[in-house]
């Protein structure tokens, strides 16, 4: 089987079941699935006066993210790189990594020492990675597991 229709096994199977998901927990929403760069992009919106705010938040995105990939890899036996956006929670959740990005360089430049953050998604340890390059400061990754996560230190 192609790379191309793996991707597109793995977004019909995440979207039947975050569609199914939403059904059982009574929630409104239109789904929209885009495949680049080897990943599955699953956007849920909704119009006028809907109830998906009630998962928007980030850390609940996040959580129905890894129970869609754990749905897609119990049927194929392959690991999902799905990425899932509800209500506009990838931009919510972007604008805060770039918040803690700038309150790292902040703290870096007052005490010069090396800043060791939270661990972090690996999607989330690559956006921090570039926002830190763009800012002229290096960032590296450490650590195993759950564990694993960045610091930033001065070029």
């Amino acid at each position: 089987m192609s790379d191309e229709k793996e991707l597109e096994q793995q977004g019909e199977i995440a979207a039947d079941f975050i569609e199914e998901f939403l059904d059982v927990a009574d929630l409104d929403g239109d789904l929209d699935i885009e495949f680049k760069k080897e990943r599955v992009y699953i956007s849920v919106q909704s119009e006028g006066d809907s109830n998906l705010s009630k998962i928007s938040d980030p850390d609940t995105v996040e959580a129905v993210q890894e129970l869609a990939r754990l749905a897609v890899q119990a049927k194929t036996g392959e690991m999902s790189r799905l990425i899932l956006d509800i209500a506009g929670s990838r931009q919510v959740k972007m604008d805060k990594l770039k918040a803690l990005v700038e309150r790292t360089i902040e703290k870096l430049e007052d005490t010069d020492e090396a800043q060791h953050l939270k661990p972090m998604t690996s999607y989330d340890r690559k956006q921090v990675h570039d926002m830190v390059s763009e800012a002229g400061f290096v960032s590296e990754s450490e650590g195993q597991g759950r564990d694993r996560h960045i610091v930033v230190r001065k070029a």
